[in-house]
């Protein structure tokens, strides 16, 4: 979606925060959302992230979630979020921006492209517990889609662009059609942990059959979309057919929360280390059980850093 207003700001722009006078240098331009752009900033040689947009009271529902995750993960190396402030240009227009930590990370179709899908399975898992932090706070992320997860080293995965953030029982946010449940007539726009769940279990289908879903959405009409329809398609693929149980839950809003399905994947995650996924050489790990060793381990505690939109 394009953002309802035309600010760009030029590489090269400094920028200072009306109230707290900080400086930032602009980079260059990460992205846009619905409700703003992401701009990569330098200030005292460092790498930040800068999302401004034009409503005041729509940014800071985002800063809101941002500071209530920071409080539930205690002590880090590095905050959330660096800086809350306005944006006065020339012309005495102001718009509302915040700084967040950039973190490089890359779409999952492109970290699975390098890496091999045998990481599919712990890049799940570990988005599973990104959105188990939301959930277990009241809220649903809403708006899960490719262009909002980037993957790292060992499979980290983070969320970006939190403007779809909705607390449970309210009215999605945001939305994108082909992830969302009520395109495929499963379910209402209501927030709560299914919704979110059951875009996820969309966007496993998108990573191996994007093709086949993108023919079978524009040539099914509308009243005959289902679930059912997502699950033939997991079906056909080599990768996703382990997880065809779970999928089938998540469809059907079986899950009490993202960690209620985390716990259920895990489970298919073990099962395939131990025999079949996808074909490894003869006494060769998996490069993702090592990951889930040291996630066992405690390496991959539960720690969310806030990526905008950043691909580095």
């Amino acid at each position: 979606m394009d953002t309802s207003f035309k600010l760009h700001l030029d590489k090269g722009m400094v920028i200072t925060g009306k109230w707290r006078r900080r400086r930032y240098r602009v980079e260059r331009m990460l992205g846009e959302g619905a409700n703003g752009k992401v701009y990569l900033v330098e200030r005292d040689r460092r790498l930040l992230a800068l999302k401004v947009g034009a409503d005041t009271v729509d940014l800071q529902s985002e800063i809101n979630v941002l500071q209530a995750l920071e409080g539930r993960a205690g002590s880090r190396a590095e905050p959330f979020l660096h800086d809350v402030d306005d944006l006065k240009l020339a012309g005495g227009k102001e718009y509302p921006f915040y700084v967040m930590k950039y973190v490089r990370g890359t779409k999952l179709p492109a970290f699975l492209a390098a890496r091999g899908a045998e990481w599919f399975p712990i890049a799940g898992y570990n988005l599973l517990q990104r959105l188990a932090e939301l959930h277990e706070s009241g809220w649903a992320f809403g708006d899960l889609k490719m262009d909002n997860i980037l993957a790292a080293e060992y499979g980290h995965v983070e969320l970006v662009d939190y403007g779809g953030v909705t607390a449970f029982g309210k009215s999605i946010r945001q939305f994108t059609e082909i992830y969302d449940r009520g395109y495929w007539n499963a379910g209402t726009r209501a927030s709560d942990a299914a919704y979110d769940l059951f875009s996820f279990g969309v966007l496993c289908v998108q990573l191996f059959q994007e093709k086949a879903l993108y023919r079978h959405t524009a040539g099914t009409l509308p009243q005959n979309r289902s679930p059912q329809e997502l699950l033939k398609l997991a079906s056909e693929s080599p990768e996703l057919r382990p997880f065809a149980g779970w999928l089938e839950r998540a469809f059907a809003g079986g899950f009490r929360n993202a960690e209620d399905a985390g716990a259920a994947w895990s489970v298919v995650m073990r099962r395939i280390g131990t025999g079949g996924g996808p074909k490894k050489r003869a006494g060769a790990v998996p490069g993702w059980t090592k990951a889930l060793f040291l996630l066992s381990s405690g390496a991959l505690a539960a720690v969310l850093y806030w990526l905008l939109l950043g691909q580095g």
